[in-house]
């Protein structure tokens, strides 16, 4: 008889440095080089715009802290998925990766597919009907580096996590050579503050926060870091911190240099910086520091989010085949192939921007829940090998914080709630189907 092979098991290749540019390039895209404005249009001075940069870095570190709790307690592949299950049962978890799938992790890589396309196609000087198949191209190109090892897809994201970072310090540096930052720029625009400030920052806060998102996806690949009880801990405060600061200093720039009444008119701002310093020249390195930026968040969802589907399955609850990993590479190939499949069918039918629309409010739910389950996991064992500063209070801001941008995508566009609400409710039977399979399977 042949003796039973042990079963495949994810390598521990990610190391200290490599989780926490996963940390930064996860939440580091296209918006800080475009969206600024918004929040400069709700709070109209340059205090209060800076305030809010900060008040979002704050929040974002103490999810980071919450985060880290739960991926020293639970350091398994899935991430927020294992969590959810773990605390309050498959099916809030299933509908986490449901959702994922659907729409907010391959909706996410179509649309920043395209994005980077756009910015890659102008350096290039390639005509807008390259987008699609560029987009595409980008797409097969990272699935590809993501399926033959978590280490490839790390020094990937290392590469261009440092590219986006250098591109931001060049729009910091340029706006020096303008004005000093906060100069004669910031100074001679002097704006009314809102009537209702309490108000306005809450509205403000909402693209902030956004802004910020992203670090989370670092737990899901917790089983492939080295040490993770020491190192994803770290990488998500470090991480946090380092995207903190940057942001704070972009924005600063933006304000020294366009005042916050061009910061609040401009449509992307670090071009207009960029442009100010150096003209077309200017502009064309900020198109290509975006295409870095974009490309490198894509190959992060690329390389993290399969990993939720890969539990899923092994809980039963998907494909048996995505379970499997591959004996060489060590990764679920065909969890990866089926998140690249659909990403390029949403991408090729346009579909993903109503998509994401729809979803938008229904990511920081499962946000916000997760969040809640370190309180599940502290009742069960009060003892962890990192525990979250501050906790309960800290995880209770949190959560409110994650309520309040749903609560604030649910009023802006209840239409949109409403079909995102759909599409959730829908994942339910689909549950039910894959849990009686998997229960006739196992008699």
């Amino acid at each position: 008889m042949t003796e039973a092979q042990p079963p495949v098991t994810y390598a521990r290749r990610i190391g200290a440095f490599s989780a926490t540019m996963l940390v930064v390039g996860g939440v580091i895209g296209a918006g800080i080089f475009l969206n600024p404005s918004i929040v400069a249009q709700r709070l109209g001075t340059p205090s209060l715009t800076l305030t809010a940069w900060a008040l979002g870095a704050a929040i974002a570190l103490l999810g980071a802290f919450i985060f880290a709790e739960l991926g020293a307690r639970a350091p398994a592949a899935g991430g927020g998925y294992v969590y959810l299950r773990d605390a309050f049962g498959p099916l809030v978890a299933f509908l986490y990766g449901w959702a994922l799938l659907l729409a907010i992790a391959s909706g996410a890589i179509a649309a920043v597919a395209v994005t980077f396309a756009r910015y890659a196609a102008a350096v290039a000087g390639l005509e807008p009907a390259t987008h699609v198949p560029l987009g595409a191209a980008a797409i097969v190109l990272l699935t590809g580096i993501n399926i033959v090892g978590v280490r490839p897809g790390a020094v990937t994201q290392n590469v261009f996590t440092v590219l986006k970072l250098v591109a931001i310090a060049a729009i910091v540096a340029g706006g020096i050579g303008i004005s000093g930052v906060g100069g004669a720029s910031s100074a001679s625009t002097v704006a009314a503050a809102p009537s209702n400030v309490f108000a306005a920052m809450g509205t403000a806060l909402v693209p902030v926060l956004f802004t910020y998102g992203g670090w989370q996806q670092t737990n899901f690949v917790a089983e492939e870091i080295i040490e993770p009880q020491r190192n994803l801990p770290r990488a998500l405060v470090l991480g946090v911190l380092i995207v903190g600061v940057v942001y704070l200093l972009a924005n600063y720039t933006y304000l020294g240099v366009l005042g916050i009444d061009g910061l609040a008119a401009s449509t992307a701002p670090a071009s207009d910086v960029m442009g100010q310093r150096f003209g077309d020249a200017g502009r064309t390195i900020i198109a290509g520091g975006i295409a870095i930026s974009t490309f490198g968040f894509l190959n992060l969802v690329i390389l993290v989010t399969p990993r939720v589907y890969q539990a899923m399955a092994r809980d039963g609850l998907f494909f048996r085949r995505l379970a499997e990993l591959h004996p060489t590479w060590r990764t679920p190939v065909a969890a990866i192939l089926l998140q690249g499949v659909w990403a390029i069918a949403l991408l090729l039918s346009g579909s993903y921007g109503a998509l994401l629309d729809w979803v938008t409010f229904a990511d920081w739910i499962f946000f916000g829940a997760t969040a809640a389950t370190l309180f599940v996991y502290r009742g069960r064992v009060a003892t962890a090998p990192y525990r979250a500063p501050l906790h309960p209070v800290s995880t209770v801001l949190f959560i409110v914080a994650a309520g309040y941008v749903v609560l604030g995508a649910v009023i802006s566009n209840p239409r949109n709630a409403v079909l995102g609400t759909l599409l959730l409710v829908a994942g339910v039977p689909v549950y039910y189907v894959w849990r009686g399979r998997s229960a006739r399977a196992m008699k």
